[in-house]
């Protein structure tokens, strides 16, 4: 028991190391600035046959769609292993992960909807299976988030902890939501020889680096909080 104990926390060293290193925070912005320059300097602003700036979203909006599931799954297995090891470490690195998960899945709606507009003519589309599955994961982590938050201080994270592991069932049936069920908008793109996004892969490439480091410098930097809150917290508890 000791011996995995110790395994756990060098994890948990090399972990935080490697969210607040130089080369994440220095990739963050190199590849931000790339994916800029090649958003508005090289990727086309014809989609699906019509020609408008606001196509250019769509490489951020896939971007972020695609790094919120990954920060949702980090979410569901901190979860797991606050269950296991009753670490503090793992359910905060659960709950900063939907944090930011569900920033970007917010950002990812808003975008969504503004990318949505110039292609279909349309803010929203009820019909659309993947709007509908991604609104549904959006409800399940702002929950988790309100069931963190109101359990945190009691030290009940365990709590939040279930509902993250099982809320997060939601996430793979969003992603292949256009397999099982037949999309209104939104086509399959992996796989799919027929699709008829005019996306430039390099461009989206550069920009889902870009994304990931921005959630592994914003993870780092939203443990060191946490960290941060129970030192306040412990030093403003009276001492028996």
């Amino acid at each position: 028991m000791k011996g995995l104990s110790s395994v756990v926390g060098r994890l948990t060293g090399v972990l935080h190391r490697t969210m607040t290193s130089r080369p994440v925070k220095w990739g963050t912005l190199v590849f931000g600035v790339a994916s800029l320059v090649l958003v508005f300097g090289v990727a086309s602003k014809t989609m699906y046959g019509i020609e408008h700036g606001g196509n250019l979203l769509a490489y951020w909006h896939i971007a972020l769609a695609w790094v919120a599931a990954a920060a949702f799954g980090t979410t569901f297995l901190g979860s797991v292993l606050h269950l296991r090891y009753r670490g503090r470490y793992w359910a905060r690195l659960a709950h900063s992960s939907g944090e930011i998960g569900f920033l970007f899945a917010t950002l990812t709606l808003v975008l969504g909807s503004m990318w949505g507009k110039v292609i279909w003519n349309s803010w929203w589309e009820w019909t659309d299976v993947r709007l509908i599955t991604f609104l549904v994961v959006w409800f399940i982590y702002a929950g988790y988030l309100l069931i963190y938050s109101s359990t945190e201080r009691d030290g009940e994270e365990r709590y939040a902890a279930v509902y993250g592991v099982i809320g997060f069932v939601t996430v793979p049936i969003s992603y292949v939501s256009t397999r099982l069920w037949t999309p209104t908008f939104h086509e399959t793109t992996l796989g799919n020889p027929q699709v008829s996004a005019n996306i430039d892969p390099t461009t989206l490439v550069v920009s889902l680096v870009a994304a990931s480091l921005l959630y592994l410098y914003l993870l780092g930097l939203r443990i060191e909080m946490h960290e941060l809150e129970d030192k306040i917290l412990r030093l403003h508890t009276p001492r028996r």
